[in-house]
């Protein structure tokens, strides 16, 4: 994925998120840009560099945005300035900075150095964001360990990089909290387009920072142990002599990549090294690559740095190694596991990395600020709607643009749009965050309604299924079946004839087997049905609902395309842009990366509108309503078209995944690259499709009595009210719900003038 981060195209918070950092912000993408790029949809961010000092007249800053919306400000200084006329220089250019910039929210420091021309900067939060025990690495000023003390003096919250600095930190702060490193799994799974295990020359790889960290003894010996080895070391070297560095045939160093070409750098590589020297400086250290790497699928092999090996040295993709012989028996244990074609290792590194990432990481983080942040009086809003999904957005624009209300909309995802947020990604092809979303419907008032918002590109959907070795189209229609079968079918007679011969007469249609059984007979049952929603619901068709199955038809004719509707349209620009259009109202402010449970005691409403979880909002009080997920891995093929439709649907359950979808059949771009999602069912994640039980409705009807008693609130969309809808089903919900609430105003207003 590219890490461009769309940003709210209303309001963010007013306030300034000040960050200090030694950390060039080009240098290497990590956890400093995984948080500040998610924390610029609630704050305006500046990131403060260490200062360049150079061939100026007098000192200065450069300032420049960022493509992440953070700004990124480097102190120009002149040579020569003493240790005091430095720290005099930097105060100055920094009050001279935010005396144009709005109120420091939130002071945020990665090293203590930078503590001594900012101490007197005012902020209502002070953080420590301990990422490295800067102290033990070559060349720390001795005046770093006092600056510390001092920091964490002044810190309210000190956050740090893993549990080891944590256990290093917890006794000198009354407010430690650990947040090791987390992962962007959709960015990196990129890389298991390319199978490991399968080159007859090996190769292994190492990314980041070439410094005192590295075992540079470890990689000579490797090299020389294996020379049929490739070995590459990717990433720029820092504090050492380059002409320090081991030099054999078989040792590469390629210098640094940017964060969007690590998947592809990765994807050449079997299996990943993690050659640390153990010392002061690894002490503390929790690498974010551990966790890359697993998301790539690749299996690692570690020294036995302390965090490492204790957050994975049971798992099974992960091998903790001493340096010498035994390294380069794990290596080749590493090796043996990527030939095997047993998968357990990956998966159990999936289930791992479910619980890392970096989005609840920032979210739990600004959790904790949020504790520290002065409550002012609460803002009033008429309304507030949580969520910025298609209910939440239609209700927030009627209710401002139709009904004269403010409202301030409210999401936890960094983005708007929900489900259907679209973006670029690194190849500059619109994809779908969250798999295909395809517009269509019969309602004109729908149709029109999105119209104001966007126009539209033609499209008409469709989708193939592979089945016995071939694509072919589904719904299963005429074509389907004399592809399969050979019939010979000419007419809508003859399908019908055929498809009747087969079915087999349910007498008490109950389960969504009956209903494709009833149809169509065991044996197309079994090619199309049976696997696909097995995968799909982790249940059999026989414990569904025959609702889920009977939303697919069977036709007789050729017609190939998989919906019906009278309106079938892309939006043009995406529906990204379209939800923007429809939240760009001045009666509308967004909060992005806000949950509704950090946020309900510092405003106040008249209304709420209320889109997530039922069960949520009622704290889950008689257990949570089951859902299915969804895992997506989104991958650029070094292809121009990889199928020949946007979807190919895989019934078959020895395929994990359910479908593929290649966008550029949706967006109509053309690119020599092309990009591509392949969809996992998932037990846990984000709530997708409420699993459809008689036992799991019985649940729900109870919360549902619990709305009842909620006069202020209402409650609309797909998780509000525990129903699979299209995307226009909820539009059309929502236009419906905004026109009672309407209404309702009116009647108030004829029985208060009486």
């Amino acid at each position: 994925m590219a890490t461009t981060r769309t940003r709210s195209t209303t309001a963010i918070e007013p306030r300034l998120l000040l960050c200090f950092s030694h950390l060039r912000w080009d240098f290497v993408f990590q956890r400093p840009q995984h948080l500040l790029t998610r924390f610029a949809a609630r704050f305006s961010v500046v990131v403060w560099e260490e200062a360049i000092a150079g061939d100026v007249d007098r000192p200065s800053l450069s300032v420049r945005d960022d493509a992440t919306g953070v700004r990124i400000v480097t102190p120009q200084l002149p040579w020569g300035l003493d240790p005091a006329g430095t720290q005099s220089a930097l105060a100055a250019l920094l009050q001279e900075f935010l005396a144009a910039e709005p109120p420091v929210a939130v002071r945020w420091y990665y090293t203590p150095m930078m503590l001594a021309f900012s101490r007197e900067i005012a902020a209502d939060c002070t953080v420590y964001d301990c990422m490295d025990e800067l102290s033990a690495f070559r060349f720390a000023p001795p005046e770093l360990l006092q600056l510390e003390e001092d920091l964490l003096v002044a810190a309210d919250l000190v956050f740090t990089g893993g549990y080891s600095l944590y256990e290093a930190k917890r006794t000198r702060h009354a407010d430690v909290r650990p947040f090791p490193s987390s992962v962007d799994v959709a960015h990196f799974a990129r890389a298991r387009d390319h199978a490991p295990g399968r080159t007859a020359n090996p190769r292994l790889g190492f990314y980041g920072v070439v410094d005192e960290r590295m075992d540079l003894m470890l990689l000579q010996e490797l090299a020389d142990a294996r020379p049929d080895w490739t070995i590459e070391i990717v990433g720029p070297v820092v504090k050492i002599d380059p002409a320090d560095l081991p030099q054999r045939a078989n040792l590469h160093y390629t210098g640094a990549r940017t964060y969007d070409q690590l998947p592809d750098t990765i994807a050449s590589w079997d299996v990943a090294l993690m050659p640390f020297a153990i010392n002061e400086a690894t002490r503390f250290i929790s690498p974010t690559k551990t966790p890359e790497y697993l998301a790539a699928g690749r299996p690692v092999v570690s020294t036995p740095v302390i965090d490492v090996a204790r957050h994975y040295g049971t798992t099974p993709a992960v091998r903790i190694a001493a340096a010498g012989a035994r390294f380069v028996e794990a290596c080749e244990e590493a090796l043996a596991l990527v030939r095997d074609d047993d998968l357990g290792w990956r998966d159990d590194a999936d289930t791992l990395l479910a619980a890392m990432s970096w989005d609840d990481t920032a979210a739990a983080m600004m959790a904790a600020i949020d504790e520290v942040l002065p409550r002012a009086a609460p803002d009033h809003y008429d309304c507030l709607v949580v969520g910025a999904g298609f209910a939440g957005a239609v209700m927030a624009e009627r209710l401002a643009a139709d009904g004269g209300k403010r409202v301030l909309v409210i999401d936890k995802r960094p983005h708007i749009a929900g489900n259907a947020f679209d973006v670029e990604d690194a190849a500059g092809i619109l994809i779908h965050q969250y798999g295909p979303h395809i517009f269509h419907t019969n309602s004109a008032e729908v149709f029109d309604y999105l119209s104001r918002f966007t126009g539209w590109r033609p499209y008409e959907h469709r989708v193939l299924a592979e089945v016995r070795g071939q694509q072919v189209p589904i719904p299963i229609n005429r074509t389907t079946l004399n592809a399969l079968f050979d019939a010979g079918l000419e007419t809508d007679d003859d399908a019908a004839r055929f498809l009747s011969a087969r079915a087999e007469p349910v007498a008490d249609i109950r389960t969504s087997e009956d209903v494709v059984v009833a149809a169509v007979g065991q044996e197309l049952y079994r090619l199309f049905f049976r696997g696909y929603t097995r995968k799909q619901w982790g249940l059999d068709p026989s414990e569904l609902d025959k609702g889920v199955t009977a939303r697919v038809p069977t036709r007789t004719n050729t017609d190939d395309r998989y919906f019906a509707d009278t309106f079938q349209a892309m939006p043009r620009n995406g529906y990204t842009a379209m939800f923007a259009a429809m939240l760009d109202h001045p009666n509308i402010t967004v909060r992005l990366a806000t949950d509704f449970a950090s946020i309900k005691n510092d405003v106040s409403y008249d209304l709420l509108v209320f889109t997530g979880p039922v069960d949520e909002y009622f704290e889950q009080r008689y257990g949570p309503l089951p859902y299915r997920s969804l895992r997506f891995e989104h991958r650029t093929l070094p292809v121009e078209q990889h199928q020949r439709v946007a979807v190919v649907n895989y019934p078959d359950e020895a395929v994990p995944y359910t479908r593929v979808t290649e966008y550029k059949h949706l967006t109509g771009q053309t690119s020599a690259v092309t990009s591509v999602t392949y969809e996992y069912p998932a037990a846990d994640g984000d709530p997708y499709y409420p699993i459809p039980r008689p036992e799991n409705h019985a649940l729900f009807k109870r919360y549902e009595a619990l709305t009842l008693a909620e006069p202020n609130v209402v409650f609309v969309g797909r998780l509000a009210t525990y129903r699979y809808y299209n995307m226009d089903q909820v539009v059309g919900q929502a236009l419906a719900t905004y026109r009672r609430l309407k209404a309702r105003g009116q009647e108030a207003l004829l029985a208060a003038a009486e």
